[in-house]
């Protein structure tokens, strides 16, 4: 019963010594990790700090050269009235120049055929030799858009569009006689693609004529739409 009462008093010494070297153990480490932690601290790199320098040679890059697309050549065609000889079809050219996104300039050259039928009524002979003759003109005209927009096709499809004044001065041939013309107008143009547009003018031609005996101011309206180019 002695050996056992003595046993276990052994025990519990070395238990409790063996708790006590854990203990001092421990504290010695938690003493060596708060010493060693500003060391640590100090020898961390910043996060931004960059790490490797790259080493880029710089090249010059030449610039593609995209076609401006200022200048515009097109065909049209339709109806000229003129005041004292009825309708008839008329067809030309035209050569254009945008300055800037509101203002352009633009050169065109037309004809059609004139018919006296109304006058071989009333005037033996008629006033053309032929009863018909042919009526050209030219102008150089500047103008304005004054609307842009787009044109909605369906929910997904837009073209843009501009509605223009224009107005200029040329000169207006037939019968052998030539004669100063002014011309005032305005039309839409519709743009397909970014090459391609459709285009409606309508002007009013006016010139003075002297065919009668008698000289007179006279209005010329023209009706016409066409296909335009831009290069």
């Amino acid at each position: 019963m002695k050996n056992n009462t003595t046993n276990a008093a052994a025990l519990k010494t070395a238990f409790s010594m063996a708790r006590a070297a854990v203990g001092v153990s421990l504290l010695a480490m938690a003493a060596a990790l708060v010493a060693l932690a500003p060391a640590h601290a100090q020898e961390q790199k910043p996060a931004n700090e960059q790490v490797i320098v790259p080493q880029v040679e710089r090249r010059e890059v030449p610039l593609p050269r995209f076609p401006s697309k200022d200048f515009e050549i097109g065909l049209f065609t339709g109806v000229y009235g003129t005041q004292n000889f009825g309708s008839s079809s008329v067809s030309g050219v035209k050569l254009g120049y945008h300055i800037t996104e509101d203002f352009f300039a633009q050169f065109a050259y037309a004809q059609t055929k004139v018919s006296d039928e109304t006058y071989r009524q009333i005037l033996p002979g008629g006033i053309f030799p032929t009863g018909k003759d042919t009526l050209k003109y030219y102008n150089l005209s500047v103008g304005y858009n004054v609307l842009p927009g787009e044109v909605f096709l369906g929910a997904r499809r837009a073209k843009a569009t501009a509605v223009y004044l224009i107005g200029g001065v040329g000169s207006t041939s037939f019968n052998a006689q030539k004669r100063q013309t002014f011309n005032l107008g305005l039309g839409m143009r519709l743009l397909l693609t970014d090459r391609w547009a459709l285009q409606v003018d309508f002007r009013d031609h006016i010139f003075s004529l002297d065919l009668l005996g008698k000289r007179q101011s006279t209005q010329n309206l023209e009706l016409t739409g066409g296909l335009s180019y831009f290069f």
